[in-house]
């Protein structure tokens, strides 16, 4: 893959939307002590600096075809960004409190297009189910439709005024108020509201999920030495 080195950097200072920034200690390739670093989270993007407010970045991790995982042989809240294949490097940072760990294990998860991808096809299926099978709510039975009861046909008995209720909130369309509709009223949602109202949630309870397998998986493990 082609990368513009200069409209990436460029990005990584623009004024796009940041999802998370905050510094993190990351471990170096051949010197394997901790440095700290000023991270920046855009999109499947994961810029680092130096110092906050650097105009260019130190690097940038792709967020494409990677896993994150807890660091299990290190001392403080560490976790890794595991990319698989042959000859692919993993990056191993580290945060200050188990918070900001978790916090940053989240979102990390949930930044590579591939996990977009299928949450959107997700979300599609949900509401093409929806679409299939609408919520019926039968309207209100208005007054003039109760049946009249056996032997009151008779004419000369005083009815009451037929009452046209309408709901002061809801605007009329033109200057002449419309009939009270007695047909059966569909419910339906667009993509973008059933994706803020589902998709987010999902994200949120799967990822918390994962982590806690993980989390148990690890406490569970019995140590190496036994005294």
């Amino acid at each position: 893959m082609k990368i513009n080195e200069k409209n990436l950097s460029a990005y990584s200072t623009s004024a796009s939307p940041v999802d998370k920034e905050g510094w993190l200690c990351k471990r170096g390739e051949l010197n394997k002590g901790y440095q700290k670093r000023w991270f920046v989270l855009k999109g499947n993007l994961l810029f680092y600096f130096d110092r906050k407010g650097d105009k260019e970045p130190l690097g940038v991790v792709i967020l494409e075809g990677c896993s994150i995982e807890l660091a299990e042989n290190d001392d403080q809240f560490s976790f890794k960004i595991i990319f698989h294949g042959p000859n692919n490097r993993s990056y191993t940072l580290g945060a200050d409190s188990q918070e900001s760990m978790e916090q940053w294990m989240k979102s990390l998860a949930c930044a590579s297009y591939d996990y977009m991808k299928f949450m959107v096809a997700d979300l599609q299926k949900q509401l093409k189910e929806l679409e299939e099978s609408p919520i019926r709510i039968p309207s209100q039975i208005s007054n003039n439709q109760i049946p009249e009861k056996a032997g009151s046909s008779d004419k000369s008995s005083p009815q009451p005024p037929p009452r046209n209720r309408h709901n002061p909130f809801n605007k009329p369309t033109n200057s002449h108020h419309s009939p009270q509709r007695k047909d059966i009223v569909l419910f339906r949602k667009t993509f973008k509201e059933l994706h803020n109202q589902l998709g987010r949630p999902i994200l949120r309870d799967r990822n918390e999920w994962r982590f806690g397998l993980k989390k148990q998986e690890i406490n569970n493990q019995e140590p190496l030495i036994t005294f």
